[in-house]
């Protein structure tokens, strides 16, 4: 059994005193992190390794971007790809000693408007997804776990208000649509929902919120997926939401599930 947990830390080395008390409570054997906006050689990996975290798979940019797996176990690297040619750190997989390969990925935000033609992001996010789409139809995953801030809210349940947010991007219709394409595309199983298929969840929460946990408007931004041949095997899903209220948070919090592989 293996245990994983995927975070979008907002700056490593802003908040590296996070990263190592996440590592020092829960102790995942695995932790993914995007948005770590950190050069690759700036990761603080020697506080990590100090707390039995001596692998990492990174791509890095200074100031923006960035995604990261940092392990107990060994990790193979497999590669990167420039999804919608944006020239951004977004994508980093690595492959694990029992042969199973992570996926870690930063979809772009999008932007505020949801429209590609008045808001470039928002049409850069689709595109990117296309890509991710066509990639997974093109070359089949097997034994392969996707993980990340995904930026998309698909449930009406993801959201603290399916009315409310249906024009505000992360919940659009063709947002959700564009993220069902990818599920399908690699014979997804979104296994948090698979262990945990009713309730509110949440896993972002804006910072502009004066109170975050009483107005508790918050999104399902960050996902862990599992192929169909493995999903089976993932248990004991949750969100560890006490982090939003540490000192100085990031304003996602990790995501975590154990595999029995």
């Amino acid at each position: 059994m293996f245990t994983l947990a995927t975070w979008n830390i907002n700056s490593v080395r802003l908040r590296e005193r996070l990263v190592a008390k996440l590592m020092a409570n829960e102790r995942p054997d695995v932790l993914c992190l995007q948005e770590c906006k950190s050069p690759v050689e700036k990761i603080p990996v020697d506080t990590f390794k100090a707390l039995g975290y001596t692998h990492m798979v990174a791509r890095g940019q200074k100031g923006y971007n960035g995604v990261a797996i940092i392990s107990k176990l060994p990790l193979e690297e497999v590669g990167a790809r420039d999804f919608a040619t944006l020239g951004h750190a977004r994508h980093v997989a690595a492959r694990l000693p029992n042969g199973v390969v992570i996926h870690n990925f930063y979809v772009p935000a999008g932007g505020d408007i949801p429209d590609r033609q008045q808001n470039e992001k928002f049409g850069q996010k689709l595109d990117f997804l296309t890509e991710m789409r066509d990639h997974f139809f093109a070359e089949k995953p097997i034994r392969s776990i996707m993980v990340g801030d995904l930026n998309i809210a698909p449930r009406e349940d993801d959201v603290w208000s399916h009315k409310a947010l249906l024009k505000i991007v992360s919940h659009t219709p063709i947002e959700i649509d564009h993220l069902g394409q990818v599920q399908d595309s690699g014979d997804w199983v979104d296994v948090t929902r698979a262990d945990i298929p009713h309730g509110r969840l949440y896993s972002w929460w804006s910072y502009r919120a004066t109170d975050w946990d009483t107005a508790d408007k918050g999104r399902r931004l960050d996902h862990i997926w599992a192929t169909k041949d493995i999903a089976a095997a993932a248990h004991d899903s949750h969100i560890l939401r006490p982090c939003r209220g540490w000192e100085q948070p990031s304003d996602h919090v990790p995501v975590f599930a154990s595999f029995d592989l």
